[in-house]
């Protein structure tokens, strides 16, 4: 039983279905047009505070397109960009406002070749593109092309959206659960869904309803490191 636990707790690979959009509904349709190759820029830029998913949705929008079938790369480290000899490729790169000199050089190559092969480019940053500390030629094109802020839940709106995405994959999450959870758990939507899609699996094969009690017990066992989402 420990192990089907330990099991059960691993997180869901992050896509547009475990994403809560919130009020970025626009960027996550746009995101979702990007993926299929239905966007003619060159380049897409999200941008926003850590915590507010911009990792997941790059991963989101990389496993969408493998699935159509483009040629796809994720980069998590600016540092070992590389160009991709595929026409047509689109290429996720995480964090660029981490971006050295030298990985400015190769971002900067990159976005020409993607822009020469029809390809295009996907970054996250932490801020708007027109003040990436990144050099001007570079920044200028990254800011030329689509640009979309990924905004934080408000602590208000998290109860509803927590309450839609129970509903969506087929499960009621009470007021006194979702309060339980928000007073207890760490706050950022990524944990919170996450420990949601966990609570959900533990509670089917428990065979019992997800109440405070079950939540509460789940979530102290957690503490021991067990079977807390990570």
């Amino acid at each position: 039983m420990e192990q089907l636990i330990l099991e059960l707790a691993k997180p869901e690979a992050p896509g547009f279905a475990n994403f809560v959009a919130g009020r970025n509904h626009e960027a996550v349709a746009m995101l979702r047009r990007l993926a299929s190759g239905d966007v003619g820029e060159t380049s897409l830029v999200i941008w926003g505070p850590s915590g507010v998913g911009k990792t997941h949705l790059l991963h989101a929008v990389a496993a969408a397109a493998a699935a159509a079938g483009r040629q796809v790369r994720y980069m998590d480290n600016v540092a070992r960009v590389e160009l991709p000899s595929e026409t047509g490729a689109l290429v996720c790169v995480d964090a660029v406002d981490a971006a050295d000199p030298d990985a400015q050089g190769r971002l900067f190559t990159l976005y020409n070749a993607l822009a020469a092969s029809h390809g295009q480019l996907l970054a996250a940053a932490s801020v708007a593109p027109a003040r990436l500390a990144l050099r001007d030629d570079l920044r200028t094109r990254l800011a030329h092309g689509l640009v979309y802020e990924i905004a934080a839940l408000p602590d208000h709106d998290k109860a509803q959206a927590l309450g839609a995405y129970a509903a969506e994959r087929g499960f009621r999450l009470s007021t006194e659960v979702i309060d339980y959870l928000l007073a207890h758990g760490r706050r950022d939507m990524a944990t919170l869904v996450t420990t949601l899609a966990a609570l959900d699996r533990h509670s089917l094969a428990a065979k019992r309803p997800i109440t405070v009690p079950l939540l509460r017990e789940w979530m102290q066992r957690g503490t021991s490191g067990r079977d807390r989402p990570r």
